[in-house]
């Protein structure tokens, strides 16, 4: 299993020259399985480079595109990913389940006009839409997991299992909400952490500073303190900081990781990407 990531950058995305080195794209990671299955996680501007290398590569039978929740910065690429405009072109989507509407439903509220040029039925691939089952379910050789987390609106995370590897990716959490020390708090008790234990590599949010926290808690994200404490929690192996708020330059991000990596030493962690 190979995890490239597309675009690691929260809420909008922030090209420029502050950004370049951890880029200014918004949420998107690509998996390579064994077998070469494509599965693709969160829609965010990322996915528009992606779908450009899948074309010149050559289209896969199958591409699978699961989404962690609908907010835009996760799913504004969609409509620019490559593979949906072939008609030969099989896309799989998945998402968290709502009451009120089905899936694809909800996606044309965005891949419609006004909004968008062409409506979602429109487009010419194959596309098939799911929710995200209740229980593990198999995707290729890997084995999927999705747990409801703290996030405004349905929004799961993902495990994903092949052979004895499995990586987390939990891109937008508060796991300190309504948590009095995150650093000493029981497992079962936090939020995500059924989907993170001790996997190999975790993708998780870790957007604010501890200062930006104090005027947005409850908004759905962590400070780099928490996200370090959840990852110190849930005993991964190795923790990958994403969802990098907009108006962080890479200098920021610089110093951000430093602390981290100082806070993951003191904690007990082991590597730190």
């Amino acid at each position: 299993m190979r995890a490239t990531i597309w675009g690691c950058r929260g809420s909008l995305a922030s090209p420029g020259p502050d950004t370049v080195r951890y880029g200014g794209n918004t949420s998107c990671v690509e998996i390579r399985l064994s077998d070469d299955s494509v599965l693709v996680l969160d829609a965010g501007t990322g996915i528009r480079p992606l779908g450009a290398k899948i074309l010149r590569e050559g289209l896969p039978a199958r591409i699978d595109v699961l989404l962690t929740h609908l907010h835009m910065d996760h799913l504004e690429g969609l409509g620019f990913f490559g593979p949906i405009w072939e008609p030969s072109a099989e896309v799989h989507v998945w998402g968290p389940a709502s009451p009120t509407k089905s899936l694809a439903q909800r996606i044309a509220m965005y891949l419609s006009p006004p909004l968008f040029p062409v409506h979602l039925r429109e487009i010419p691939a194959n596309l098939v839409f799911h929710d995200v089952p209740a229980a593990e379910w198999h995707l290729g050789p890997a084995t999927i997991f999705a747990d409801l987390i703290n996030h405004p609106g349905p929004t799961v995370g993902f495990r994903i299992t092949e052979g004895d590897r499995v990586a987390a990716y939990v891109p937008d959490h508060e796991p300190a909400l309504g948590v009095d020390d995150l650093a000493t708090a029981s497992p079962e008790w936090v939020s995500g952490t059924a989907v993170a234990w001790g996997v190999d590599v975790l993708f998780h949010d870790s957007q604010y500073t501890e200062d930006e926290y104090l005027s947005r808690v409850g908004w759905g994200h962590s400070t780099w303190r928490q996200a370090v404490q959840f990852a110190l929690l849930s005993k991964v192996r190795k923790y990958v900081m994403f969802h990098h708020d907009p108006t962080h330059t890479d200098d920021q991000l610089d110093e951000i990781v430093a602390m981290a990596r100082e806070l993951w030493g003191e904690g007990g962690g082991s590597e730190l990407e």
